[in-house]
């Protein structure tokens, strides 16, 4: 197989169409009954779901694109735009809410200079506001990727940020 045929062109990156069909066959046996957790390890290799790879899996599936698309889009764990290589999660429930989060919030879009919702540049950070990660305790929390950070005043915001490069 040639390296034009390997891949797709996606509106950000290549997509290795090897790498699609390990996901979608040795590790799900192409069982559309799998889709969502094929979603979860494509969104894994890309940090969220491109196009050109719903495309190809509809097919080697058996699952409608549109109906793909539907689930990836019904579910707010999915993101069909890329993302920054670290999702920052601030909480903004009820707990963290009256220590401060919405404090914290705003120490980081004044630092990284986007909104909610929105990635760097730079491609380094994104940032997403969330009801609840469930350690109440130890509010008010954010989470990059998979690290807690509890209990996290603003003057602290920025030396937890220079640990992601």
């Amino acid at each position: 197989m040639s390296e034009a045929a390997a891949t797709l062109s996606g509106p950000v990156e290549e997509i290795d169409i090897r790498e699609l069909d390990d996901i979608i066959e040795n590790q799900f046996g192409n069982d559309k009954e799998n889709l969502i957790m094929i979603l979860q390890a494509i969104q894994r290799r890309y940090n969220y779901l491109p196009r050109p790879a719903l495309t190809y899996l509809a097919p080697k599936i058996g699952v409608p694109f549109s109906k793909i698309y539907g689930v990836a889009t019904f579910y707010a764990t999915f993101s069909l735009e890329p993302r920054g290589r670290n999702i920052i999660s601030i909480c903004l429930g009820t707990a963290c809410h009256v220590r401060g989060g919405e404090r914290i919030r705003e120490r980081i879009t004044d630092s990284l200079k986007i909104k909610d919702g929105e990635t760097t540049p730079d491609g380094r950070f994104t940032l997403e506001s969330v009801r609840c990660i469930g350690c109440c305790s130890l509010g008010p929390v954010i989470k990059i990727n998979e690290d807690m950070h509890g209990r996290i005043g603003t003057d602290e915001v920025e030396k937890v940020l220079n640990q992601y490069e």
